[in-house]
């Protein structure tokens, strides 16, 4: 294990000279919890009619943007379900109210799955989805819905979300549009290490005809109140996170970015993730729903990712969804290594 995390870090150093390390401000606020798919390591979605469910309006939306942007975020994540009353006027009138309110928020809407279900919806194609959103002024997507690109996994844990091959080709739809997007994979659950490296070989395919990846960000599958949890009833060594962390950075060579996360981790992993070849460490969420629901609850300031950062022994930097350096943090002092683990 040391002699992986030292080869990736090795290569990150080739990529990254100096030791800086990236985050973004960003929040979360999902427009509904309504959603048909069904996937079974979900423990946010719910059906339509049930007591709990729900749907934001563009203003009731744009308000809770306004309140993360008063606390500092940059930029606005914004996905939901697949509700079968969310149309594409409605997307465009939540980013447009997102602009009225905030016009300085970057907003980062829609993930693949997301938009192979409004095509369906819509009677569209992919590309007249994303010529919509383009014309919106959209000009990144995130990368979520991808799991594990393998239709064996995806038939046992989301039998009815997008294909291995739809998420590929939503994403190659939209680099060639001038889209960047980012690349995910959540693991920890039923899927071989085979099927892990598969994935990583299609991204990295995808990456070379296209170059419309901006990063990879891995994440653990948390049991916690979901269904598949019932199968899977243990979470992800810390170890294996960050061996998946130095994988990437090997394997995904034309990748520029790999993200290591206090969030979706702990603070102890993610740390050691950047020690194992990424350099970016996720962001600051002011507001998140989906993990939290099945119980991984994690909060942050800016100032204590900043201090994480710097105990890690690399120097923060502020960055936007496109990876540009905003501002950057005063670099660790000469013991920030020494208590990077207890922190």
């Amino acid at each position: 294990m040391g002699e992986l995390m030292n080869l990736a870090f090795r290569e990150r150093l080739r990529r990254f000279p100096d030791p800086v390390v990236t985050f973004v401000a960003d929040t979360n606020p999902n427009y509904t919890n309504v959603c048909v798919t069904g996937c079974r390591f979900c423990a946010f979605c719910r059906k339509p009619g049930d007591a709990d469910a729900y749907l934001l309006s563009p203003r009731e939306l744009a308000d809770k943007v306004r309140a993360a942007a008063d606390q500092g975020a940059t930029t606005v994540l914004l996905q939901g379900g697949h509700h079968p009353r969310v149309d594409l006027a409605l997307w465009q009138d939540y980013i447009a109210a997102i602009q009225d309110a905030c016009p300085g928020t970057h907003i980062h809407p829609f993930s693949p799955a997301e938009i192979v279900f409004m095509a369906d919806k819509e009677k569209l194609s992919v590309e007249e989805v994303l010529t919509v959103l383009w014309a919106a002024g959209i000009r990144t997507i995130p990368g979520g819905g991808a799991e594990i690109l393998s239709e064996r996994v995806r038939g046992i844990i989301a039998p009815r979300k997008a294909s291995s091959a739809q998420w590929l080709a939503v994403s190659e739809a939209a680099h060639r549009l001038g889209f960047a997007t980012t690349a995910t994979m959540m693991f920890g659950h039923v899927e071989t290490d085979a099927e892990i490296v598969e994935h990583l070989f299609l991204l990295r395919d995808l990456q070379d005809r296209t170059g419309g990846f901006t990063s990879f960000i891995p994440w653990s599958f948390k049991p916690g109140a979901t269904v598949l949890g019932r199968q899977v009833s243990q979470g992800v060594h810390a170890a294996r996170y960050v061996r998946i962390i130095a994988v990437a950075r090997l394997v995904l060579d034309n990748f520029t970015h790999i993200q290591s996360s206090w969030f979706s981790e702990s603070i102890a992993a993610g740390q050691l993730g950047l020690l194992a070849g990424a350099d970016d460490f996720g962001g600051v969420l002011v507001e998140e729903h989906v993990h939290k629901e099945a119980g991984h609850d994690r909060k942050a300031t800016l100032e204590n990712v900043v201090t994480i950062i710097q105990r890690a022994g690399f120097t923060p930097a502020r960055r936007d969804s496109r990876y540009e350096v905003q501002s950057v943090y005063p670099p660790p002092s000469p013991l920030g290594t020494a208590d990077a683990i207890t922190a």
